[in-house]
């Protein structure tokens, strides 16, 4: 697993360096709008849209998109560190396990969203995950389904025109709560997607967009 993860770092970092050789006219990469500050521009350029393939990525990203709510994705960014080693590195049959006492020193940690909503839906998340890997194999299996099993292109050029929620992140959503998930609300559903590349959102002029375009073929369901 940690052997197809470096060679995923790599080809991601090899295809963020082949595409800022090819500068912008103004010699400055052209970025979707939101990419603006040090932590969410590597965090565009290196992960966003990228397609994820990995069960314990992808219950990293759910616990942090559920962490999300109600705040800012740079609040979440800036606490992915603590949040890695406080939830035992998103391993979610350990934190299927957790228990009062460890809630309670989630609870205490300064460095993660103190919110004890969220650190139960968490821990309950991790349970109704482990269940879904049990009845399709694994959680990717289940998940590309919704759009197909391969990502979705989509040509936004107005960045106000990029939904928050669609018809494939409301059957998302639906499917998880009805499988006991929670903090999966639509909009949550579609943040996921973006953040996974079950979509391409990326802005057409976003030099990350044509990367992921032609990634596409490499990126259908295994």
């Amino acid at each position: 697993m940690a052997d197809s993860k470096s060679e995923h770092s790599r080809q991601t970092e090899d295809a963020v360096k082949e595409s800022s050789s090819r500068k912008a006219p103004s010699d400055v990469l052209v970025r979707c709008p939101w990419a603006r500050t040090p932590l969410n521009i590597p965090y565009h350029d290196q992960e966003w849209g990228v397609p994820v393939h990995d069960d314990d990525q992808w219950f990293e990203f759910i616990l942090l998109e559920g962490a999300q709510a109600g705040l800012s994705w740079d609040t979440i960014l800036q606490k992915r560190a603590r949040y890695r080693e406080a939830f035992d590195g998103f391993d979610a049959r350990k934190i299927a396990r957790y228990g009062a006492r460890r809630v309670r020193q989630l609870l205490a940690d300064p460095g993660i969203v103190r919110n004890r909503l969220k650190i139960q839906a968490a821990i309950g998340n991790a349970q109704a995950f482990l269940k879904v890997q049990e009845e399709f194999e694994s959680f990717d299996r289940y998940v590309w389904r919704f759009v197909g099993g391969r990502p979705k292109q989509n040509r936004w050029k107005d960045p106000a025109k990029v939904p928050v929620r669609t018809p494939e992140s409301d059957a998302l959503s639906r499917d998880l709560m009805a499988r006991q998930f929670r903090f999966v609300g639509s909009t949550t559903c579609y943040a996921l997607m973006q953040a996974t590349g079950l979509v391409n959102d990326h802005i057409t002029t976003c030099f990350r967009y044509a990367a992921l375009c032609a990634d596409r073929r490499e990126s259908r369901l295994r």
